[in-house]
């Protein structure tokens, strides 16, 4: 993969909470609208890796570039510094996640959740930010709900405006952090179909941690496997589904599939 085709690249990435390392000198990179997925055990800070990229946990070392800059640098006289906030605002607009509790705004609208970013943070016109929230609330099925407010909505519509409210700051990175695990299983089919809908029709760089393995399998250009602070192995869905090559990773595939 050349320099110029990666839009997220983590360099000798290092993150801890106290003793315990959650990222150990991580080097991952993911080409301009490739579609990867990040599996392994819970607890091994696969979502760590989606919360770093949106500034939501800093990291003690490395590097990390999002679309050619860095993410938690900025350069000074031809020095890397820590970046300041507006450095930080700046870099966040390339990105937009989907989370696993939606975190929709309880007191605003569907429309409003979806409108606000978009006029907050992008300076768009009340006008011009419905136009765009109807347009990503149509794609993902929920334009007559607009009015509703999310406690008047199921799992898996909550999670749909949360698809339509990333959508609407036209990120060209949507992260999606295990977007199914809170839904009751009855809803995960909606939500999974509008992911699939936008990976395949729209030319977005996605990134997705998720225990769904058909799933990851259908969507993915690769999947990578992660364990104990590194990428134990990555290739191919029919690679590392059919045949893995890590013990770790055929560890982990027949246990979680036992238990399906």
């Amino acid at each position: 993969m050349s320099e110029s085709d990666k839009i997220i690249d983590f360099q000798n990435v290092t993150k801890s909470y106290g003793d315990h390392v959650v990222l150990d000198g991580l080097d991952f990179s993911v080409r301009r609208g490739e579609k990867v997925t990040i599996i392994g055990p819970s607890g091994s800070g696969k979502s760590t890796v989606l919360r770093i990229l949106m500034t939501l946990e800093d990291i003690q070392d490395g590097v990390i570039y999002v679309a050619g800059k860095p993410l938690w640098h900025e350069e000074k006289n031809g020095q890397l510094i820590p970046a300041g906030e507006a450095h930080l605002r700046m870099m966040r607009k390339e990105m937009g996640m989907v989370f696993q509790q939606f975190n929709l705004f309880p007191h605003m609208t569907v429309m409003r959740n979806v409108t606000e970013a978009p006029r907050q943070v992008l300076g768009l016109s009340r006008d011009k930010a419905k136009k765009r929230a109807l347009k990503y609330l149509d794609l993902v099925g929920m334009t007559e709900h607009a009015d509703k407010f999310p406690s008047q909505l199921s799992g898996g519509q909550q999670q749909r405006v949360g698809i339509a409210r990333a959508l609407a700051m036209h990120p060209n990175i949507l992260l999606f952090d295990e977007p199914t695990s809170a839904l009751d299983p009855e809803l995960v089919g909606e939500v999974l179909q509008v992911i699939e809908h936008l990976a395949s029709q729209h030319d977005l760089t996605i990134l997705l941690v998720t225990h769904e393995m058909q799933f990851a399998r259908q969507i993915s250009d690769r999947v990578c496997f992660f364990d104990q602070g590194k990428f134990v192995e990555e290739g191919s869905p029919e690679q590392i589904f059919t045949e893995p090559r890590e013990e770790r990773t055929q560890a982990f595939l027949s246990s979680f599939l036992s238990e399906q």
